[in-house]
């Protein structure tokens, strides 16, 4: 019997699911392209309507605003100005995440002890805060701070280790001294061996089943170097040399250079990516056939290369003038702050014998014409405590309680999630629950707790702009009252779209990569 065999046809064109996958993703591409363009062109027409030019000059000009609290209070321009709010929101997002996982993880666990009163605690903790608006919560401290501490008067005038009133909470702290950074590398090289030190304790205990105190010995090695380097720092003075030496040699390359570098990354990352893409695909009979959408990234990646690549010559010979009033470009000015950054660290390496840290505490003083305040910096400059301001305390804690009251609830089902078996073996053998929770049921919980828990983080980081509910110096407050002033609003908020992006990106990335930490290795 003679068998047939049928030649495989190719479909129509307008049939191929390859073809119309394709035009599918170019047109949506092709799409959204034209959408922005539309609403450049858009807003083109309406600041030329308005008489207001787009542009970036503003960042260079003088603001004329005095910020509340910052690094620089009193900003020579509208970067510095801008900076001073990106660092404020910062300060409050990065403190409340650790803050809010603590708390967060705290109360979760306590839901589930078997105390009555502690159980039902935790319980109103997480039904009150996270059912009440959380704007609404940040008044409420803002005007507990204002309205329900004490105020300030000539009675208060002296040094206080920690005061409180409705100008904020001042207390005493720890501050950077002479040979701060030179003994930061004394620590640095002690956390690294340190590491390396506790790994070999595990695989001490592993091979002999006798406890090995890990963590133990790495603290005793971190403090050791720490001790050693209190005293050593000033060996490292040598150091500020070098320091200035790559400042001088960085501020010597012709600003071309840089771009060169960043298209040089640009194109290498997307070489590296594209490697390992097919690394991965790879199979003992050799490299399996590639989908459309495997074709779709490797183009992607590709043209993303060689986009970065040209943004980086574009970008990069674009001038911008300096509040000095100088003219440069992109790239120059970004070679400048590399060099500066070198050389302040030279400065910080200077040999001379001291302290790595000194503790200051706060003062309430007479200023002007009778009002009392709190000093907080001395004459000479440097820091004299800190001091917490009503906004920075309301933004602060209306958002690390609200985050860590989601927070608590993760944490209490990922627990929840964990085969009960393992508690009781734990019990079985005779851990404590404070031991079988450290060593075994919350290991195992946080790989169900750490992707939702990256969610509440970012969650966190986007409502520090609500800051702006009670005057305090973030970087939407500052960008406000900047545009307000040149109307340049849309590159403010080009600015703000740009900041929370890199930051929740940031986020994602690293909790990713703890993620992938926790995940379960198959065979």
């Amino acid at each position: 019997m003679a068998v047939t065999v049928r030649k495989h046809e190719r479909p129509p064109v307008w049939r191929d699911i390859t073809v119309l996958k394709w035009v599918a993703q170019v047109a949506v591409l092709l799409g959204l392209l034209a959408l922005l363009w539309k609403l450049a062109s858009e807003a083109g027409r309406n600041f030329a309507a308005s008489q207001i030019s787009f542009g970036w000059g503003w960042l260079a000009d003088p603001p004329l605003i005095q910020l509340r609290e910052g690094i620089d209070v009193n900003p020579d321009s509208g970067a510095r100005a801008i900076l001073a709010g990106l660092v404020n929101t910062l300060r409050v997002a990065i403190s409340g995440i650790f803050a809010a996982t603590i708390i967060g993880t705290t109360i979760g666990i306590a839901r589930l002890s078997k105390n009555w009163i502690v159980n039902k605690l935790a319980s109103t903790y997480i039904e009150t805060i996270r059912n009440v608006p959380l704007l609404v919560q940040i008044f409420f401290w803002s005007a507990l701070v204002t309205s329900g501490f004490p105020a300030l008067t000539r009675d208060d005038v002296g040094v206080h280790p920690f005061h409180y009133s409705n100008k904020g909470i001042a207390t005493t702290w720890i501050f950077p001294s002479t040979g701060f950074w030179p003994w930061m590398v004394f620590v640095g090289v002690g956390i690294y061996v340190a590491v390396r030190v506790a790994r070999r304790r595990r695989v001490l205990m592993e091979e002999t089943g006798v406890e090995a105190y890990s963590v133990t010995y790495a603290l005793l090695t971190v403090l050791a170097f720490a001790a050693i380097g209190w005293f050593a720092h000033p060996l490292l003075g040598f150091l500020s040399g070098v320091w200035d030496g790559i400042a001088s040699f960085i501020r010597a390359w012709p600003p071309v250079l840089l771009s060169v570098i960043l298209a040089a990354l640009g194109i290498g990352g997307a070489l590296w990516w594209i490697r390992r893409f097919f690394e991965s695909r790879r199979t003992p009979a050799g490299f399996g056939k590639l989908s459309d959408d495997d074709i779709f990234r490797l183009i992607f990646a590709a043209v993303a290369g060689v986009v970065i690549a040209v943004a980086a010559f574009v970008i990069g010979g674009a001038t911008l003038q300096t509040p000095s009033g100088a003219v440069q470009s992109v790239a120059e000015i970004i070679r400048n702050g590399i060099a500066n950054g070198f050389n302040w660290f030279g400065d910080k390496f200077t040999g001379v014998a001291g302290g790595p840290l000194d503790v200051q505490q706060p003062a309430v003083e007479v200023r002007g014409a009778g009002f009392v305040q709190y000093q907080i910096t001395t004459e000479s400059g440097a820091q004299a405590g800190i001091l917490i301001t009503p906004p920075f305390f309301a933004i602060w804690i209306g958002v690390t309680l609200y985050t860590a009251s989601f927070i608590a609830e993760i944490v209490r089902g990922g627990i929840l999630a964990v085969s009960k078996g393992q508690t009781e073996a734990s019990q079985a053998i005779g851990l404590r629950r404070s031991q079988y929770l450290r060593l075994i049921i919350l290991p195992q919980a946080f790989r169900i707790i750490l992707p939702p828990m990256g969610n509440q983080y970012l969650n966190l980081a986007k409502n520090t702009s609500l800051g702006i509910a009670v005057a305090f110096s973030d970087i939407v407050q500052v960008g406000t009252t900047l545009f307000n002033q040149t109307g340049q609003s849309l590159p403010v908020v080009l600015i703000w779209m740009t900041f929370f992006l890199t930051v929740s990106l940031s986020i994602s990335a690293i909790v990713n990569y703890y993620n992938r930490k926790l995940q379960l290795v198959e065979r």
